[in-house]
């Protein structure tokens, strides 16, 4: 296994971590927390910039990859709801867009066809990332509805793009 899929997996085992540490409950929990989840977004840099630069990028590396920020994201977000900060509708947009673009992916595959993260994608999951992690400081109430609203206009604008830009890979069913 590469450098880069070994920050990947990283990653995902920081995501069990993440979930231990809030919900232990510690003082300053949520602190350390985003201490975690800082920590497994810079895999993601990382791993990204390491897979470009030595040649490392893997079919392995580009399914596993999404795979991970969506299980780190996912986490964050479902905690956030259950502490009533961002609403549970927002989390199945992001949910839905999560498995409508994994789904997009699949059949791609299955038709011979790899679809890399688009630069709306990787737009949406910096802007989620920070905003997630901007919502375990103290902010003032307005701050966590603009960081609300920019992961659900961020989420909803990469999903339509990815869907409109290949859109004719649903066609291959049809043939």
């Amino acid at each position: 296994m590469n450098t880069a899929n070994k920050l990947t997996m990283i990653r995902i085992a920081l995501v069990p971590v993440f979930l231990v540490v809030l919900y232990v409950g510690f003082p300053y929990s949520h602190y350390a927390a985003m201490a975690v989840f800082i920590a497994a977004g810079l895999t993601d840099i990382a791993d990204g910039y390491i897979a470009r630069q030595y040649g490392q990028v893997t079919d392995f590396g580009k399914f596993l990859d999404p795979l991970a920020d969506k299980v780190l994201v996912i986490a964050a977000i479902l905690w956030f709801v259950e502490r009533d900060v961002i609403p549970a509708w927002v989390a199945l947009i992001v949910i839905m867009r999560e498995f409508i673009v994994t789904a997009l992916r699949l059949i791609a595959v299955d038709n011979g066809r790899v679809i890399a993260a688009a630069l709306s994608g990787k737009i949406k999951t910096v802007v989620t990332m920070i905003c997630l992690t901007a919502m375990f400081l103290p902010l003032m109430q307005w701050m966590n509805y603009a960081c609300v609203a920019l992961i659900t206009v961020t989420t909803l604008f990469s999903g339509v793009e990815y869907f409109v830009k290949n859109r004719d890979i649903l066609n291959y069913g049809n043939r």
